[in-house]
């Protein structure tokens, strides 16, 4: 029994969490399925969530990503400080982005939340988030390296309302639409969003309706306090001690090099905390991360490598002490820009997994990973009387090898795991051409599991001149392997001449007009290997060999594996 004066067993607590999580799954795919951007439609970079009326995550879809997790929790609690429940409506949506002025990680993830009334009662709020391909700003795509101040990366939304009582705020979507690229394509992804929530409203009206207010209330409440109590039993089961790690960023782009992140992490019984010290204060250029971000990495790394089928939500939160300092790169203050923040966290991710796979090597959730490099093109369509067109990925790269597996080849992984964008997509919706799309050869690092292959992508505008702006990390520093493991591949971008000449880009800032007897390279990093590459069995070696994703010097450099003489292979 608690405050709410009712009993729930725990068969009927689970139907609910059930319901909640089917509800959330639901108004996911129907994002999806209502989006107009490939962004969405297609690499599914969004989210959605139901809330309490406290502002607590009860629940986040299945497919939804990590990174979004603390952005909903924290924009949350400044819809709460603006706008009191006695000042809501039903009907109500309210939408932000901003991450000083309204909770966000960076400005394309726009936040919608709508709150669900029972009676006249608030019980909670249905909420998404959206990766828009544009939110406007000096670089098309909001992404581009180069930028210094969160002014230059697009349009701050605070807390508004942008549907109040069920009607539409017409002013409030002009604006937005005024300060983007591609207006009508982001005013369809806004309104898959819009659609989501009221789907949401009505599945969780609908749950009401059969268990009563009081009922999912209390079981809002258990949920968060089953999640709190299974994350502190499992890090009662890691040994209690401190751990360090550290690595580096490549650079911002304006100048700084070898930017630190420092992990001290302390578990003594059931309580566990995360120390920054010791990491790089914020840089001029956009890769720095508000803390919420920073967060989202910690939650991520807890759940991957202590109990990887615990729920997501505010559960998680009560456990973790974080301690960040603040102006630093990984807890940035305004007005430092943060639109590259994705790149800034995955190197978090591994940094965090290095400083506890000291503590539980078999849980370790893959050595340092090459996922998220940025790319934009950007033109007007000679297919459609030019219409402007935005193209947006942050592309795959390798998932580091694992104590009983090897690496996964060209993914998205950790806290941003969305899909790589299909070919055919991407030469049905732009005028573009994807000369060629594979794997890298030799980029995953040897192991006794080996790391995972980065991507290769040319693209060639067709029958007009684009803009490509370009993002990348693990440019310079390879990934690293754990275990005796060696490093993956690093990443480039390369622009290729008429004759086949190639030209080095820069990894960031870059921006430039490619003409259509031109085109882009884009190569992402591989990932680290995970044990003593003398340790790998030879089948596996074999495996490596007639798969054609390793060479033979490759494997004889560092296995001192021989392969046999194969047509097709190159061989003498």
């Amino acid at each position: 029994m608690n405050e709410t004066g009712t009993s729930l067993d725990p068969v009927t607590l689970e139907i609910i969490a059930n319901g909640l999580r089917s509800i959330t799954d639901e108004s996911y795919i129907a994002i999806t399925k209502a989006a107009y951007s490939t962004n969405i439609k297609e690499r599914r970079d969004h989210s959605t969530a139901i809330m309490s009326a406290g502002g607590q995550l009860i629940v986040q879809a299945e497919r939804s990503l990590p990174i979004h997790l603390a952005s909903l929790v924290s924009v949350m609690g400044y819809v709460l400080a603006k706008y009191p429940p006695s000042e809501m409506h039903e009907g109500d949506i309210f939408v932000a982005n901003d991450p000083y002025a309204a909770g966000g990680t960076h400005l394309p993830d726009v936040n919608l939340f709508m709150p669900v009334f029972a009676g006249k009662k608030l019980l909670g709020f249905v909420c998404n988030l959206a990766h828009h391909a544009d939110i406007g700003g000096m670089a098309p795509g909001s992404m581009a390296g180069g930028m210094t101040e969160i002014y230059q990366e697009g349009l701050r939304i605070p807390v508004v309302r942008l549907f109040a009582k069920g009607e539409l705020n017409r002013d409030i979507l002009d604006l937005l639409l005024l300060n983007v690229r591609v207006p009508q394509e982001r005013r369809g992804d806004y309104f898959a969003q819009v659609a989501a929530c009221r789907l949401s409203q009505r599945r969780l009206l609908e749950m009401v309706g059969r268990h009563g207010s009081a009922v999912l209330e209390e079981a809002f409440a258990q949920i968060l306090d089953r999640t709190e109590r299974r994350m502190r039993q499992a890090i009662a089961g890691i040994p209690d001690g401190t751990y360090r790690f550290a690595d580096v960023l490549d650079n911002d782009g304006m100048g700084a090099v070898d930017i630190p992140i420092v992990v001290e992490v302390t578990v003594k019984g059931e309580r566990i905390r995360f120390d920054f010290a010791g990491s790089g204060p914020q840089v001029k250029g956009n890769i720095n991360v508000p803390l919420n971000a920073t967060l989202s990495a910690v939650y991520y790394v807890l759940k991957g490598m202590l109990d990887p089928d615990i729920p997501n939500n505010h559960g998680l939160v009560r456990v973790v002490e974080v301690s960040a300092p603040p102006a630093s790169v990984i807890n940035a203050a305004f007005p430092a820009p943060v639109a590259g923040r994705a790149n800034t966290c995955q190197r978090t991710v591994d940094v965090l997994i290095g400083a506890l796979a000291q503590a539980l090597p078999e849980q370790a959730v893959g050595a340092a990973n090459g996922a998220n490099t940025t790319a934009v093109f950007f033109g007007n369509d000679p297919r459609h009387g030019n219409r402007p067109y935005l193209y947006l990925e942050t592309l795959g790269g390798g998932f580091g090898g694992r104590a009983g597996k090897d690496g996964k080849d060209g993914v998205q992984v950790h806290i941003t795991n969305t899909s790589n964008l299909p070919v055919e997509a991407i030469e049905m919706e732009y005028p573009l051409l994807v000369e060629s799309y594979g794997l890298i050869e030799d980029s995953g690092g040897a192991g006794r599991q080996r790391g995972g292959l980065g991507l290769r992508r040319v693209v060639r505008p067709v029958g007009h001149a684009t803009v490509f702006n370009g993002m990348g990390e693990r440019f310079v520093h390879r990934p690293w392997g754990i275990f005796g493991a060696e490093a993956g591949g690093t990443g480039r971008f390369v622009l290729l001449g008429a004759n086949g000449d190639e030209t080095a880009l820069p990894d960031k800032p870059t921006s430039i007009v490619v003409p259509p007897e031109q085109a882009v390279v884009v190569e992402t990093p591989g990932a680290g290997g995970y044990g003593p590459p003398a340790e790998r069995e030879a089948r596996l070696l074999e495996q490596d060999w007639q798969t054609g994703k390793f060479s033979r010097d490759y494997l004889m450099k560092h296995y001192g594996y021989r392969p046999p003489a194969e047509p097709g292979h190159g061989d003498d």
